[in-house]
C-alpha cells in the first residue's frame, strides 16, 4: 500500500514554507503542513551549497529511501518538506535517518513503537 506521494509544483512547496511549521536540527529542516488528502506527500529540497550534483543527488536518495522505509509510522494526511543543510553533504545513511525520525517526533508525526529485547 502507498502511503504517500511527492510535492512537486513551486507552490506547494511555497504554501508549505509560508503556512507550515519548521523544526531543525544538524543535518535538516523539515516543515509540516496538514492536507486535505489521506496520503502524505514528500518534498526533498538540497541547494548548491551542499555540494555538487552527485552529493544532492545522494543526499535526496538518502531522505527518500530513509522516509520510505519508515512511512509507516509516519502520521498521514501531511505535505512534508525536508530542506538538506550543509552538514548533510558529507553524513552517512545512519545519521540522515536518524535525523528525519529526530524531526518527525519533534513534529509530533510519528507514532513511537518501543519494542523490548
Amino acid at each position: 500500500m502507498k502511503f504517500s506521494d511527492s510535492l512537486k509544483k513551486n507552490d506547494d512547496f511555497k504554501n508549505v514554507y509560508k503556512n507550515g511549521k519548521s523544526y531543525a536540527n544538524k543535518y535538516l529542516v523539515m516543515y509540516v503542513l496538514k492536507n486535505s488528502g489521506e496520503c502524505n506527500r514528500l518534498g526533498i529540497s538540497v541547494s548548491k551549497k551542499v555540494g555538487n550534483s552527485v552529493v544532492r543527488h545522494r543526499v535526496t536518495r538518502l531522505v527518500r529511501e530513509s522516509y520510505r522505509l519508515h512511512e509507516n509510522i509516519f502520521n498521514s494526511g501531511l505535505d512534508i518538506v525536508v530542506v538538506a543543510r550543509n552538514n548533510a553533504g558529507t553524513a552517512s545513511y545512519a545519521e540522515i535517518e536518524s535525523a528525519l525520525l529526530h524531526l518527525g517526533k519533534l513534529h509530533h508525526i510519528v507514532k513511537i513503537f518501543f519494542y523490548e529485547v
